[in-house]
């Protein structure tokens, strides 16, 4: 399975890519903001999973999720949002983009797990 990490803090990506390796997912491109999200998942259309952070120079998260939901391409591409932006109106904010699931940093593996779990629709 082919995922996605973009976030623009290098220390936030490998900590998300060495959960998603310990949990058995090897296959993980990344980007440092929103731009390189997107030209990683464009050059990638069999990308599984979207995983992004809200805040990011360039292009952030949630503009990226709005283009990546307006590509045909990738309608139903699960996104998890992983952000330090917390409040209910930005969570709501973020689903109504087309986020399907919402981590808070800081986070456990636990957290990311359960969310991928919830996301691909696999029981713990």
């Amino acid at each position: 399975m082919k995922l996605l990490v973009v976030d623009d803090s290098s220390t936030m990506r490998r900590i998300i890519k060495n959960t998603l390796a310990r949990l058995g997912y090897q296959d993980i491109l990344e980007g440092a903001d929103g731009l390189e999200g997107w030209a990683a998942i464009d050059a990638n259309p069999d990308v599984e999973m979207l995983i992004t952070d809200w805040n990011m120079p360039e292009m952030n998260g949630l503009e990226l999720v709005k283009k990546v939901r307006a590509d045909e391409r990738f309608k139903d591409l699960p996104i998890i949002m992983v952000t330090t932006e917390g409040g209910k109106a930005e969570v709501i904010t973020a689903l109504k983009a087309g986020v399907n699931n919402y981590i808070v940093k800081p986070f456990t593996p636990q957290v990311l797990k359960e969310k991928l779990g919830a996301v691909m629709g696999v029981a713990e």
